[in-house]
């Protein structure tokens, strides 16, 4: 089970604002990295994003041998890290939002397998949002009982490059 996930961004009080939205939760202050905030869905599972200033890393062994926090000045144009999220809200409530902040919404089909909603924050981090609609379609795809011929297949195309 994914519980949270933690990415920097370049104005986190927004983006958790914005996401909260989305998940029907709410914005509040993560004070562990000042200037962090989290979007907390307030769902039985305890879902949560934690927005972090632009440059935040973690660290090991920074606080009483807990992981702790540094700025790095250099940072990439786009970052690697993307999530997959089932949330509450519509492709029509997404593309509004998405619109509102002028950030680019995509509907993408993956392979055929499922759809999701490419959702870029602040035009640089990709979050792939799922309907209450696509998510039916992507857990039956990754569910155990197809799972093994999906990654034989993967493992077909794989072998063939």
């Amino acid at each position: 089970m994914f519980h949270h996930i933690s990415v920097a961004v370049k104005d986190p009080q927004h983006v958790a604002t914005v996401l909260a939205e989305i998940l029907c939760g709410r914005a509040v202050p993560f004070p562990p990295n000042p200037g962090s905030y989290m979007a907390l869905a307030g769902d039985e599972f305890g879902t949560l994003i934690e927005f972090y200033p632009i440059g935040s890393e973690l660290i090991p062994d920074s606080y009483q041998g807990q992981a702790g926090f540094q700025i790095n000045q250099n940072r990439a144009r786009y970052t690697f890290v993307h999530a997959a999220l089932s949330v509450p809200a519509s492709l029509e409530e997404i593309e509004r939002i998405g619109d509102r902040e002028g950030w680019r919404v995509f509907l993408a089909n993956r392979d055929g397998l499922f759809d999701v909603i490419e959702f870029w924050v602040e035009n640089w981090l990709m979050l792939e949002l799922l309907t209450p609609i696509m998510t039916p379609k992507y857990l039956q795809a990754l569910n155990p009982e197809t799972l093994p011929a999906l990654i034989d297949q993967f493992t077909l195309v794989e072998s063939r490059r």
